[in-house]
């Protein structure tokens, strides 16, 4: 049976939360006036830095948080937050009694938008139940609707997956060459993650290729700089015949480029 909170006068109770980053840094923090560990996790105290009230609803509208604070904490900083490591980061928090470390999760999602301003921050919380608002019913398309070696693909990552450091950084960031002799032109819809250096563990999109020079989306910030190392992932264009034909992975293909469009049922009869 869970702990019922607050039930007395005087309680030893703080607030606790976490950030999970898409590059597989953890942060905690905890409204206590000292650092927290349990789970593994060592809890920072930060009690400047707290979340607002949270709204559970009975309905399937996402339940509401925001999480600010000041810019002066070493685990986030501007700079981490203007090149986008927090965005949609996984984010749970909850209750622990500081004496015991017995504790409770009461509200898990995801960081949306993150606006700063003189100094502070404030961070929008999604909540798990904005993920119903997706369409998860898969609808008929042309091309593969799977991530490219991710479920439903099932290619191995690291078949298609090269480490190598960058050659030159141009166009203010948005163009980049490696070492590596390569083929661009298979890199094409690819990744880009920089593993070393002050971005390890940034990614980014190869939208394009110009002069053998692979661009990218966003742009490379002014810390990349040549002979950094990263991971450059080979991209998918999602037709049929790039399935078949390169990767010989039409068994998976996940959609219908068979499938007879709406403009057939706008053709006229002809006569024979």
């Amino acid at each position: 049976m869970s702990r019922v909170w607050f039930e007395g006068s005087l309680e030893t109770v703080a607030i606790w939360w976490r950030i999970y980053r898409k590059d597989g840094v953890t942060i905690g923090f905890t409204s206590h006036d000292r650092d927290l560990v349990f789970d593994d996790i060592r809890h920072l105290t930060a009690p400047g830095m707290v979340p607002s009230a949270i709204r559970f609803s009975a309905d399937f509208e996402p339940d509401s948080a925001e999480m600010s604070g000041a810019l002066d904490h070493a685990a986030v900083t501007n700079d981490d937050l203007s090149l986008g490591r927090f965005d949609d980061a996984h984010v749970a928090m909850g209750l622990v009694d500081w004496q015991t470390l017995e504790r409770e999760t009461l509200y898990t999602g995801r960081i949306g938008t993150v606006d700063e301003e003189a100094g502070s921050f404030t961070a929008e919380l999604l909540s798990e139940k904005s993920r119903l608002t997706a369409d998860t019913i898969p609808r008929t398309s042309p091309t593969c609707r799977a991530r490219f070696c991710g479920p439903g693909c099932n290619l191995p990552s690291p078949k298609f997956t090269l480490e190598t450091s960058i050659s030159e950084v141009a166009n203010g960031g948005a163009q980049l060459l490696v070492h590596e002799k390569i083929s661009p032109a298979n890199y094409l819809d690819g990744l880009v993650r920089i593993v070393s250096g002050p971005a390890s563990g940034l990614t980014y999109e190869i939208t394009s290729i110009a002069n053998d020079a692979l661009v990218l989306s966003p742009r490379l910030p002014a810390i990349v700089s040549p002979g950094d190392r990263l991971e450059l992932r080979q991209g998918c264009d999602h037709r049929w015949a790039t399935c078949s034909d390169r990767f010989a992975n039409a068994i998976n293909f996940r959609g219908e480029p068979f499938l007879p469009g709406n403009d057939l049922l706008a053709r006229y009869p002809s006569a024979r």
